[in-house]
């Protein structure tokens, strides 16, 4: 759990899903096609989790972006903040479409080939988007009921950000009412999710099972390429854009200071894998070590550590391409910018989210994508979740920095 940590429970939990993992690999490798009679219990823990999936999002959203709305008080300084947030993010996804195109780690494995997996998600309109503002009209619902009961994700996301937006232009009482019923049927939702995780080594056992027992050791191979590509996106979005960003617009600390200073921040954020825990750690570092405004500080990096999560995004992206690839899928223009969009504003609907899983099956939905291979990258989530919270809480600091320089100018 990159930005919010559920306790010791769920936390324990992820070493069960490793060893599930694990085990899972060693049967399928062992019973071959045989261990696609564990298909069925895979199969059901993923309709469980598709069954939470939007109105999980879409409560979640509401009462994020209703948070936001009430920080316009904030004027200058949180339009920076929320201009960096959301530019970085965005690149971040770029970053991560890109190298997963040119590299394409999941190339060489037909998912299509495992009969067990049922590909529901309607794959009718992965080339109808012919043109930009086709795709665009095609992001508002025309029915926004009807996108919730049909499983949009798109446009459930673009109509809970303009629910969000407007509740929070209501009067203090109504607000305040309303935003209370949206938060209380997220917590409903996440103790649901919260439920199903429970089960997830259980699902995840049977899932690997048979991918592996379908295609024996070429899909383990295919996931550390993953990884290893990954680590090399985090690198360039670490030290080459929020570096960079450091280095052009800040004025009290330079590129050089700002990383010696932050690698104890890293660290701390690596092994917990938590922004929320490296919080104070980072505001510290930000106030004692970089001399920025206490103010700042206290406004830009809480909100980071819950919107901001550039190696989230790249991870959903490449988690997309990835399983396209392996599904053997050409994805169109349309889908593209379904995969950078949903990602993107996704993160203002993690947080407090038990894990990463919900927004992936969001943006893999969203691009019309199978979701019923995503359980293979379940066992090294962990490894996944340590490096991009690591990414996570510097590019908080970073935009402290930066915002600290338009405070004063303003």
């Amino acid at each position: 759990m990159s930005k919010k940590s559920e306790g010791s429970g769920l936390g324990s939990l992820g070493k069960w899903i490793i060893i599930a993992t694990v085990l899972g690999a060693v049967v399928g490798l062992v019973m071959g096609k045989e261990a696609h009679a564990l298909a069925p219990i895979g199969d059901l823990f993923m309709t469980l989790i598709k069954m939470v999936v939007v109105p999980m999002v879409f409560f979640s959203l509401v009462g994020g972006a209703a948070s936001l709305g009430n920080s316009k008080s904030a004027g200058k300084i949180g339009a920076v903040t929320f201009i960096y947030y959301g530019v970085t993010t965005a690149v971040a996804v770029g970053l991560g479409l890109i190298a997963s195109e040119l590299a394409k780690p999941g190339v060489g494995i037909n998912m299509s080939a495992i009969s067990g997996a049922a590909i529901d998600v309607d794959m009718s309109q992965s080339g109808s988007i012919p043109g930009f503002w086709e795709t665009v009209i095609g992001f508002v619902p025309v029915n926004p009921f009807a996108a919730l009961v049909e499983g949009n994700i798109l446009q459930t996301i673009v109509f809970g950000l303009f629910v969000g937006f407007a509740l929070s232009m209501l009067e203090d009482e109504k607000k305040n009412f309303m935003m209370k019923i949206f938060n209380y049927f997220t917590e409903i939702f996440i103790k649901i999710m919260t439920g199903i995780m429970y089960v997830a080594p259980v699902g995840v056992f049977a899932l690997m099972a048979d991918a592996t027992g379908t295609f024996g050791y070429d899909v383990l191979v295919k996931i550390m390429q993953l990884v290893g590509l990954y680590v090399v996106v985090l690198a360039i979005v670490t030290y080459g854009m929020i570096g960079g960003s450091v280095a052009l617009f800040s004025k009290k600390i330079g590129y050089v200071q700002f990383f010696k200073s932050m690698w104890k921040c890293q660290v701390f954020a690596f092994s917990t894998a938590s922004s929320m825990a490296t919080l104070p750690l980072n505001m510290n570092t930000c106030e004692k070590e970089f001399g920025l405004n206490k103010g700042t500080v206290s406004f830009a990096l809480p909100l980071g550590a819950t919107i901001n999560m550039n190696g989230n995004a790249a991870y959903y992206a490449m988690a997309a391409c990835f399983i396209a690839q392996m599904y053997g899928i050409e994805l169109s223009f349309g889908q593209y910018i379904a995969i950078i969009i949903t990602s993107t504003l996704g993160a203002v609907g993690q947080a407090g989210v038990p894990g990463p899983t919900l927004l992936v099956v969001a943006v893999l939905v969203s691009a019309g994508i199978p979701i019923d291979a995503l359980p293979i990258l379940f066992g090294v989530d962990r490894i996944f979740d340590m490096l991009r919270t690591a990414v996570n809480i510097t590019g908080d600091a970073a935009c402290a920095t930066i915002v600290d320089r338009f405070r004063e100018e303003t």
